[in-house]
């Protein structure tokens, strides 16, 4: 995997190399004492929500990441746009390392680099007009620019999202949830960004909804010519929108594939569950994978594949070795022993 990445550094938009991120939870001094055969010890707690991942977005394409909450879906994302720092691991933007940059490095790849928030009700600050919002971007970028201007792009930028220009005066709570959705989605866009990670951006809102944030995400791609990180984890919104999809288990990437292979048959036994839990039409009954044994903490990880413990195709050696990306035939990576040895699996 490591050698494909290095073979596409000149072609991917972002590439993130061997990331690592974890978070101290230990507390103080007095939280973090034990005791052990009677005597006192000081043990910390480390949350590991994101172990050793690799992967790239190319140009023009949306990369779906997927998973069960807490898998470090959000977490890997907050990595990439540079609001934790990784513990291990680089990321890159073009070509260029990123994660090590100082706050005033940032600033030219904040223009280029954009986020959009999963709650709509939290992510506007309420004191703040619309006009508020998108203008102060706009003009902390380009100290430059006038009033007049800024007015003008921040109309423009509304009408592109489906929001009268005629209500930049109004405050987040004169607004429904899909139109707040829709302003923030406009505030990604007011500095014309290449790159737009979208963590589950229709999540909070009516299903009548989604479809129409969705539908407008798409326009803007193709009108803009913009590069998305797409982080869900309804599989049903993946398959409509996605070129490819990367799975995460527990912080680890299991699987990464083009979307129509990925659906169309997956290789991970974690993806086969999960795609076997999407409803679907005319089927009399349903053939859910029901995987055995229960969600594993990030703070205390199994030993080996970290989903051998609900994989009912594990052996002695999915207990004991961490397995590798292993590229297939098609251009997908699975970090599965059971594919790898080309068990039967079915």
């Amino acid at each position: 995997m490591e050698q494909d990445l290095k073979m596409k550094l000149e072609k991917p938009l972002v590439s993130i190399n061997n990331v690592v991120k974890h978070f101290d939870i230990s507390g103080g001094l007095l939280d973090q004492l034990t005791f052990k055969g009677g005597k006192p010890r000081f043990e910390k707690t480390t949350v590991k929500a994101v172990n050793d991942v690799s992967l790239f977005v190319d140009k023009g394409e949306t990369l779906s990441v997927v998973g069960e909450s807490g898998c470090g879906k959000s977490t890997l994302a907050r990595v990439i746009m540079g609001l934790y720092p990784p513990n291990a691991g680089q990321v890159l933007y073009d070509g260029q390392r990123i994660d090590n940059l100082s706050h005033n490095q940032w600033l030219p790849f904040r223009k280029k680099m954009q986020m959009i928030f999963q709650d709509p009700y939290a992510s506007l600050n309420p004191r703040k007009t619309v006009r508020q919002t998108l203008e102060e971007p706009l003009r902390f970028h380009n100290p430059k620019m006038t009033a007049a201007e800024a007015t003008d792009k921040a109309a423009q930028v509304m009408e592109q999202v489906g929001v009268d220009p005629a209500w930049i005066t109004r405050y987040p709570h004169e607004f429904s949830g899909g139109q707040r959705q829709r302003i923030s989605i406009a505030r990604g866009l007011i500095l014309d960004p290449q790159f737009i990670v979208a963590d589950e951006p229709v999540s909070a809102l009516d299903v009548s909804i989604q479809a129409q944030i969705l539908n407008l995400l798409m326009e803007l791609m193709e009108k803009r010519n913009l590069t998305y990180l797409f982080i869900t984890h309804d599989l049903s919104v993946v398959q409509h929108i996605s070129t490819r999809v990367a799975v995460l288990y527990l912080g680890t990437l299991c699987e990464l594939a083009p979307a129509h292979d990925l659906f169309a048959e997956p290789r991970h036994p974690y993806t086969k569950a999960l795609i076997s839990a999407i409803p679907k039409l005319g089927e009399k009954r349903a053939k859910h994978i029901k995987l055995k044994g229960e969600v594993p903490t990030p703070v205390h990880l199994p030993p080996g594949c970290v989903f051998h413990g609900r994989c009912v195709y594990a052996n002695e050696r999915c207990v004991r070795e961490v397995p590798k990306l292993v590229k297939l035939a098609n251009g997908s990576f699975v970090a599965c022993h059971g594919v790898e040895e080309n068990r039967p699996m079915d």
